[in-house]
């Protein structure tokens, strides 16, 4: 237990300006994520803001005798953590929901699936999933799988990378998906060598199941943000950037009005909003310190994983499933009419919306790339920040054009720890020796920026720096790194958790860093991040988490 020191306390959150609660944590090792003062041992905090980051001696000196004093006990300490890309509410509502995540064969995926059909009541729809078939060899399952344990419930599962789910026979019948049903634009119904639907829904053709699923509740939306945010911040995560939905940025600004939001969200929704975003900022601005919602996501391709990712050569040739592919070879693109799309970014930069656009294969990222340089040149230079989620496989020219054009390269490294067992698969050598490129992009000059993609991904971000500065794979097959040469240090994967994510939110003038002036928002970890084997990295844990000056304890 960290120890405390309390002289008489009795002020509590929403005193008078001139009664400021004051904190003062001091006796540890604090990587403060500021280049001009990297380093220090004590913090001072007034209110709901750092006042004085120094050496014990000067923090204490220069703090009042009524101050709460919190010994560290030589714990180490980093800004509060950033994650760049999180889908935060359909996490929340995950963590109640069935999930495959760990299923390694047709048979624990079935127990699963039948232990969640006896928790549910009847009539509701089975959601979750997270499924990922390469832990099984690589075939697809079909709705037979949910079909023999599941009897009249419909089910829609997804892949843990969100861009393929398995719908089972009722689901299939409900959305009158039939041998005679045509794959929409940007979405490919798998089907059988008879025609039949194997149960198997791919990008576009995942809506036409999701639709019909009945919208939560407002109370279940407030306890899964509740969940989210507790998960959040018992990883030490106290800012997140949400790929979210309309209704998510209403979630969160009804609990923002109760004074019921305890973590830092840029929500970008989906760029069909674009309109309502547009009005929205006009009306209202960005946004504020706990809260921002002036940015939009769009979606160029799929996954890596589903072979929907838009890439320039084609994908090698399937193998390990008996299922037959209908997918163009080169992947595909997800949007149903390109100028429209054009035409949005363009009205919504004159607004002053943020881009983040989603980007997986090489050519999806050299499209955005371009259109985003067409922008700049159209519209004049500003501060845009523009993003590309995922920026995963890159051609040799867009590694440079990140830097040179300001656009910012969105990553989630445990995706390497995934996608590097079963890559090879997929793409070819040359393609595989630039995906995940970490250390290029950083070396190039760009603001590298991390997260996880939750819940395609494990939310924690220490499982995240792991796979950044070892780059292993989960089948134990790469202990050097898969392509070693893109490691990167613990410090630089901290930069990308912490002062790189908030400048890619707009936000690092105010968060980011441990500096005076700037929110208290930092983490006490129970390793020293920066000196602990990379053995055991992964087990260190988060003690506090303090977010405007709020402690969040966890020991």
């Amino acid at each position: 237990m960290l120890k405390k020191i309390f002289p008489l306390i009795f002020i509590i959150y929403g005193c008078s300006s001139n009664d400021i609660i004051e904190k003062v944590y001091y006796n540890g090792i604090i990587w403060t994520g500021d280049k001009d003062n990297p380093s220090a041992s004590a913090i001072l905090i007034q209110g709901d803001k750092v006042s004085l980051v120094g050496m014990d001696d000067e923090v204490l000196s220069r703090s009042s005798d009524e101050a709460e004093k919190i010994d560290l006990e030589g714990r180490f300490v980093t800004p509060g953590l950033i994650d760049n890309h999180v889908h935060f509410m359909s996490g929340g509502l995950q963590l109640s929901r069935v999930d495959l995540r760990n299923a390694k064969s047709k048979k624990e995926f079935q127990e699963i699936i039948a232990k969640a059909d006896n928790d549910l009541a009847e009539g509701v729809w089975m959601q979750g999933g997270n499924w990922d078939h390469e832990l099984w060899g690589g075939q697809y399952p079909d709705r037979s799988w949910i079909d023999q344990v599941v009897e009249d419930r419909p089910v829609f599962i997804d892949r843990l990378d969100g861009h393929m789910a398995l719908a089972n026979s009722s689901a299939l019948a409900l959305a009158n998906i039939t041998t005679d049903t045509q794959d929409p634009i940007g979405g490919i119904i798998l089907k059988d060598s008879d025609g039949k639907p194997t149960g198997i829904l791919k990008d576009q053709a995942m809506g036409l199941c999701s639709r019909l699923i009945p919208e939560p509740s407002l109370e279940d939306l407030d306890r899964a943000l509740k969940k989210a945010t507790d998960h959040a911040l018992s990883l030490g995560v106290t800012q997140v950037h949400d790929m979210g939905s309309w209704s998510d940025l209403e979630t969160y600004k009804r609990n923002h009005d109760k004074g019921d939001l305890h973590i830092r969200i840029k929500i970008y929704p989906w760029y069909t909003n674009w309109k309502q975003i547009i009005e929205h900022v006009r009306q209202n601005g960005p946004g504020d310190e706990w809260l921002r919602w002036d940015g939009i996501k769009g979606m160029l391709d799929g996954s890596l994983g589903s072979r929907t990712a838009w890439m320039h050569r084609p994908y090698l040739p399937e193998t390990g499933t008996k299922d037959k592919e209908t997918l163009p070879t080169v992947g595909i693109i997800t949007l149903d009419d390109t100028t429209e799309f054009k035409y949005l970014l363009r009205e919504t930069d004159k607004a002053n919306v943020q881009h983040t656009v989603h980007a997986i294969g090489d050519k999806a990222n050299d499209w955005i790339l371009k259109e985003y340089a067409k922008i700049k040149r159209e519209l004049g230079n500003k501060d845009r920040r523009s993003r590309i989620e995922h920026s995963q496989h890159l051609s040799p020219s867009a590694i440079e054009r990140f830097a040179t054009d300001d656009i910012i390269p969105s990553m989630q490294p445990y995706h390497l720890y995934d996608d590097g067992s079963w890559a090879h698969k997929r793409i070819g050598y040359d393609l595989l020796s630039r995906t995940y490129v970490f250390r290029s992009l950083i070396d190039s000059g760009a603001n590298l920026t991390f997260g996880s993609d939750w819940t395609v991904a494990p939310l924690d971000p220490i499982k995240g720096i792991y796979a950044a500065v070892t780059r292993r794979t989960r089948d134990g097959k790469n202990p050097d790194g898969w392509f070693p040469n893109e490691k990167i240090s613990v410090d630089e994967a901290l930069m990308c958790y912490t002062i790189n994510n908030a400048y890619a939110a707009f936000w690092d003038q105010t968060t980011g860093s441990i500096t005076p002036g700037k929110y208290a928002d930092f983490v006490v970890h129970s390793s020293n991040l920066l000196t602990t084997s990379y053995e055991e990295l992964l087990g260190s844990r988060v003690l506090r988490t303090v977010v405007a000056g709020k402690d969040h304890i966890f020991e």
